[in-house]
């Protein structure tokens, strides 16, 4: 029972996201970055930005204080992302077909792109956003996100010892969707009667 809640939460979030996915789009788009200051390892095929960096991919957006990318042989790249002390990173990306969003913020992230699974640690949270509105939230520990199916792992628990009990559990709100709008009747149709004037 002391596991059921949050698994229940867990469970519910995943299955409420299933049916739509991230921009298909996104997993061809080049990466772009902006930063302060960039340091560059060619052998490591390692590149790090450092201040104020914003990276782009199509519709995602990811902001910290230091982004570092690798690059595979296949060209597939991996980015680590760090916020600065008290602050935590930024991710945003659009729900294919949809005018809603996905939001996370975290200490430290790790996005794959050969997958497109974003991993959020230490202070998680994802939000999905309904045009501006904020419909649902989840918070976690750790936050394991795949933007191609939206199927979602949230674990509560850290790995230390020095944490209370309140840090431990998986916590979401999940808004119901708005009923689709129901079907306009047709027009009432005047009786072949009363146009005629007959009874």
């Amino acid at each position: 029972m002391k596991y059921f809640q949050p698994l229940l939460c867990a469970l519910l979030w995943i299955f409420h996201w299933a049916p739509a996915w991230a921009e298909k789009a996104d997993r061809d788009k080049p990466m772009l970055i902006e930063a302060d200051r960039m340091q560059h390892d060619e052998a490591k095929k390692l590149t790090q930005f450092f201040g104020n960096v914003q990276a782009n991919k199509g519709t995602m957006v990811m902001r910290a204080a230091r982004i570092d990318v690798q690059q595979d042989d296949q060209g597939k790249q991996k980015a680590w992302l760090w916020a600065t002390a008290g602050e935590r990173v930024f991710f945003r990306q659009k729900r294919e077909g949809l005018d809603e969003y996905t939001e996370g913020e975290a200490e430290t992230a790790e996005y794959e792109g050969a997958t497109d699974v974003l991993t959020l640690l230490t202070r998680a949270e994802m939000r999905i956003l309904r045009g501006t509105q904020l419909a649902d939230q989840i918070q976690g520990h750790q936050i394991i996100f795949n933007s191609i199916t939206e199927v979602m792992s949230v674990d509560g628990q850290r790995k230390d010892k020095n944490t209370d009990a309140r840090s431990q559990r998986v916590r979401a709100v999940l808004m119901p969707k708005p009923a689709a709008s129901a079907p306009v009747p047709p027009p009432l149709r005047t009786s072949p009667a009363l146009k005629s004037g007959k009874p």
